[in-house]
């Protein structure tokens, strides 16, 4: 008989001890968990690194082939369309330095991105590129503010899927569409969304994407992905090269070759060498996710979402400082309070951590986390 659906997100609990310990984790946003699964497989390669008398690299490149594989699924691509990358900066600075942009070029960016998604655009102003900040009242994207930020010079938008501080859910297609209608190369940081929220890249005509995977993907620092839209892939000019952008078929016993030619996929865009410890943890965190069903992930998130979003929002004390529309809800909720960082740094002594950004206290909620978890954070807030 198959295993229910509950049961195996009750087996994926177990492999994250700092989920099940003394605490409560509600702190994924900030940086995710790591498996006892992922951290195996690193120990076996760490082990066998005393040593180094295993070949190390097709055991990688195996891997490697099967992330892109896996987080082109995620993200709803193809599987050419995606490289691995380090950090989700590492995606925006291939968008900021290989889209074909020119002096008076104009990058629009709403006022409440991450940092990431704003410095490797405001690096391009040396080249005569402007940047200009989108109005984003109450904190959320507002699609109105956005047309009106449009101009002749305008030339992308550079958008996170989820916003880091309240955890409102972007639109990505109803943008993705203004996007075309204006001309505008659409860029889409997606490190507080992947691994957690479907994205469709392709059906929202997203031309790049970017995503670190210490996050929501449960992996280890260093790792992350990137999706370059297949038919820009030609037009994007080449910010960075690297041996390993080409196909040596791992054949390592003739360097001196200088007449290969890069890959034809978003893997010509890769840099090595790469991490190969933190690679196969990526490998079997992704392993994780797909196979408990990313819209599985979704609906088990969101209804302990639901159930915290529905005790903060039915007193007085707390206010939701989230989107109260469904449509924009993530696993990410926000919620303030008289002395609200009093209140943040009286639930990290009751060993309740989560993160205090932009005057709220913000809970993130990921697949190890359960009822049990929501119950006890509504215990303290109920004695606050």
């Amino acid at each position: 008989m198959p295993e229910s659906i509950d049961a195996r997100f009750r087996a994926a609990r177990r492999q994250f001890p700092g989920a099940t310990g003394k605490g409560v984790y509600f702190n994924t946003a900030s940086t995710g968990l790591l498996s006892r699964s992922a951290r195996g497989v690193m120990e076996k390669f760490y082990d066998k690194a005393y040593y180094q008398t295993d070949d190390c690299d097709t055991p990688a490149f195996n891997d490697l082939a099967a992330i892109r594989k896996m987080g082109a699924k995620l993200i709803g691509a193809r599987t050419d369309e995606v490289g691995f990358g380090f950090n989700t900066g590492y995606g925006l600075n291939l968008a900021a330095f290989g889209l074909p942009l020119k002096k008076g070029d104009e990058i629009l960016l709403p006022e409440v991105e991450f940092p990431s998604n704003v410095y490797p655009w405001l690096a391009l102003r040396q080249r005569g590129i402007k940047v200009k900040f989108i109005k984003a009242p109450g904190g959320f994207f507002c699609p109105d503010e956005f047309r009106k930020a449009i101009t002749a010079r305008s030339r992308v938008l550079s958008i996170s899927a989820v916003q880091f501080f309240n955890g409102y859910k972007n639109d990505l297609k109803a943008i993705g569409r203004i996007c075309r209608e204006h001309g505008l190369y659409f860029v889409v940081d997606a490190i507080q969304a992947c691994g957690a929220e479907p994205i469709g890249a392709a059906d929202a005509g997203i031309d790049i994407l970017a995503t670190g995977a210490q996050k929501w993907l449960l992996s280890p620092q260093g790792t992350g992905l990137f999706f370059i839209r297949r038919d820009l892939q030609k037009k994007l000019i080449r910010p960075l090269g690297s041996w390993l952008s080409v196909d040596w078929k791992l054949n390592f016993g003739r360097m001196f070759r200088h007449d290969l030619e890069f890959f034809r996929s978003a893997r010509g865009f890769e840099l090595g060498s790469y991490p190969y410890a933190h690679v196969h943890a990526l490998k079997n965190s992704l392993d994780l996710i797909t196979g408990l069903g990313l819209r599985n992930i979704q609906r088990h998130n969101h209804e302990l979402v639901g159930l915290l979003a529905d005790y903060l929002g039915a007193g007085s004390v707390y206010r939701i400082t989230s989107a109260p529309d469904r449509k924009h809800r993530s696993s990410i909720l926000a919620f303030t309070c008289e002395d609200a960082r009093g209140l943040f740094e009286r639930l990290r002594r009751k060993r309740i951590i989560a993160s205090f950004r932009e005057g709220a206290i913000r809970v993130s909620i990921h697949l190890f986390n359960n009822r049990s978890d929501i119950n006890r954070l509504i215990e303290l807030l109920d004695n606050n």
